[in-house]
């Protein structure tokens, strides 16, 4: 259905007139005349009826009136939908309970104006795909992963060095420690079954035991982080990291301990990802908001991959 004609169609209903509803929008009233005629070929209905004073609807003319309105309505909402600064700033995260997610809820704090989706993709393929699409404004990503590096048109930026920190039940061997060091956790069962193959952090924990000689375990399914917790506070055996800022929550019974992993911390390093050519003008916002309030990188102490371009 021709929307132009709907318009022209409500112009007429409201003004009564075709000269007043021509006025209105800007054209002829001949324009006005082939457009309701071209609805009435479409309808197969006739809509005006010609009176003293003007146009008057007909009965399927009155009938189709509040019907047209909303089609309008829903135009506008459609447009509006996708223009930029009158849509909601699309922006991906990795999980719920992330570093990334923290940083998004801090934005919406200082920016409670600017209308959020937040949303979890599987991979730096996926969102850097979905940026290019127009489907995502922004994702969250550790970047410059060997062998693949970014498309020209995607930017990027580093926002955070997220700590990595030992999550242990209390019956394993490290339990009661206050801090442990990379050499401390030779030896020692680590899992991660949250590990995918060919994802840019399963690029990052390759790394991390290329150069501590760790022992990192990626096996089973990933239920998800209660069954994650279940796991670790039930098995002496198995400790997992967890990023600084992650929040956690489990049951008291679970005695879990979450201790600082030192000489040297690794760091996973986040990266915000955009197009080069996205008009939103809430995403500066966020760059500049991020700016502000991340820490400086690469601090004395910490240990990253060395993948990862310094910014």
């Amino acid at each position: 259905m021709d929307l132009e004609a709907v318009r022209t169609f409500v112009a007429v209903a409201e003004a009564g007139q075709f000269q007043k509803a021509a006025t209105d929008l800007s054209i002829t009233q001949q324009a006005v005349s082939k457009r309701i005629a071209a609805l009435e070929r479409t309808l197969g209905v006739r809509l005006f009826t010609r009176a003293p004073r003007g146009a008057e609807p007909t009965i399927d003319g009155q009938a189709f009136l509040p019907h047209a309105r909303e089609l309008l309505r829903v135009e506008g909402r459609a447009i509006a939908s996708v223009r930029p600064g009158h849509r909601p700033l699309r922006v991906d995260v990795i999980a719920s309970r992330s570093a990334q997610s923290g940083l998004m809820r801090g934005f919406h704090r200082a920016h409670p104006e600017i209308d959020l989706d937040v949303m979890m993709l599987f991979d730096i393929e996926t969102a850097v795909t979905a940026i290019r699409s127009g489907t995502i404004d922004a994702s969250f990503r550790a970047v410059a992963a060997p062998g693949r590096p970014l498309p020209e048109d995607i930017e990027s930026i580093r926002v955070l060095d997220e700590p990595l920190q030992l999550l242990t039940g209390p019956r394993h061997a490290l339990a009661g420690a206050r801090s442990v060091t990379l050499a401390q956790l030779t030896g020692h069962r680590i899992w991660m079954p949250g590990i995918a193959p060919g994802t840019e952090w399963g690029a990052y924990y390759d790394d991390l035991v290329a150069e501590f000689g760790l022992t990192i375990e990626a096996t089973g399914p990933n239920f998800g982080s209660d069954v994650l917790l279940d796991t670790i506070a039930d098995t002496p055996a198995l400790a997992t990291f967890m990023g600084e800022p992650t929040r956690l929550v489990w049951p008291a019974g679970h005695d879990l301990r979450r201790i600082p992993v030192i000489d040297p911390t690794p760091v996973y390093p986040h990266s915000l990802l955009w197009h080069r050519d996205n008009p939103h003008p809430a995403l500066a916002t966020l760059r500049t908001h991020l700016a502000a309030t991340t820490a400086d990188h690469d601090a004395t102490g910490t240990w990253r991959p060395g993948w990862v371009a310094p910014r």
